[in-house]
């Protein structure tokens, strides 16, 4: 493993616009830039103001140069600032990324190991939006995640995505 894992911080905002650019991109298969994610108010809720007190999350980084290429985090997204994968007031919603060229090789998978080893003892469950065809779904399923009945929605691009959920 050349990367280590440690919790996200305030400081690290910029990064996680970037990563909420890499999870909408992926969407919008090319069509929006860092700061059209800044923009959007429906992406923004995701980022804007880390920090806050239900935050949590975890950066991986290059143990080489310490910088960060992938990013794990939980937002609690409630009452008027719902987010895409809204199922309760109790229930985070997860948001994941990480660089084009750092994909596959495990980061994800050990993000998402330190972000629900940690989660679990502040939260009865994590829900999250994704398209139909995203190549994570099946490390989703891996973990634990299960489709919500009746979840499925066409999404702003026109493709179909549904909300998880997993349970502890």
């Amino acid at each position: 493993m050349d990367y280590s894992i440690r919790p996200l911080t305030q400081q690290d905002e910029p990064f996680l616009w970037e990563m909420l650019y890499e999870a909408a991109h992926i969407v919008e298969e090319g069509n929006l830039t860092v700061q059209d994610a800044m923009n959007n108010p429906d992406l923004a809720k995701y980022v804007k103001d880390w920090g806050r007190k239900d935050d949590s999350g975890f950066i991986a980084t290059l143990e080489s140069n310490n910088q960060p290429v992938g990013a794990a985090w939980l937002r609690l997204l409630t009452g008027e600032n719902k987010g895409y994968g809204y199922v309760d007031d109790q229930t985070p919603e997860l948001a994941i990324a990480i660089l084009p060229q750092h994909r596959n090789k495990g980061i994800g998978t050990q993000l998402l190991t330190h972000l629900l080893a940690a989660a679990k003892t502040f939260y009865p469950s994590i829900s999250l939006s994704t398209r139909a065809t995203n190549p994570a779904v099946g490390l989703y399923k891996r973990f634990g995640w299960e489709v919500l009945a009746d979840s499925e929605t066409i999404n702003r691009v026109g493709g179909v995505s549904f909300k998880m959920k997993i349970d502890f």
